[in-house]
């Protein structure tokens, strides 16, 4: 699958796509891929604050349990709920349905340094 070029990239793989003051969060397909069939996903609650780097939910797999890095600083707006229910959709439609939380961003500036999909590319190169 190709990595959407509109996207900003964590090297923890977490994808960011910014919606106005909001940074939408999920997990990339190549993190998806290598966890395997997720089958819950602990969200934080709306209305926490967020550090960028600070572990803000955590993904479980029938592999492994793995964490959630803020990717950006700010408040959680909203989580997706259809995970919940459905927490395959993470492993069908990571970079749709799929997303995780939206954060409203308390620095804007922080998602530039973020990774851009060819950096993100280089990084799982390996």
């Amino acid at each position: 699958m190709s990595i959407p070029a509109e996207l900003k990239y964590t090297s923890s793989h977490e994808w960011v796509r910014v919606e106005g003051d909001t940074a939408v969060v999920g997990i990339t397909h190549h993190a998806q891929e290598s966890l395997g069939d997720v089958v819950f996903v602990d969200m934080p609650e709306v209305g926490d604050e967020v550090e960028k780097g600070d572990e803000v939910a955590e993904i479980e797999s029938v592999k492994a349990v793995s964490n959630i890095y803020a990717p950006v600083t700010g408040e959680v707006v909203a989580v997706n709920e259809v995970i919940d229910d459905a927490p395959e959709t993470v492993n069908s439609d990571c970079y749709g349905e799929g997303w995780l939380l939206k954060i409203r961003l308390a620095d804007a500036a922080q998602v530039d340094g973020l990774l851009s999909a060819d950096g993100y590319q280089a990084e799982i190169a390996d």
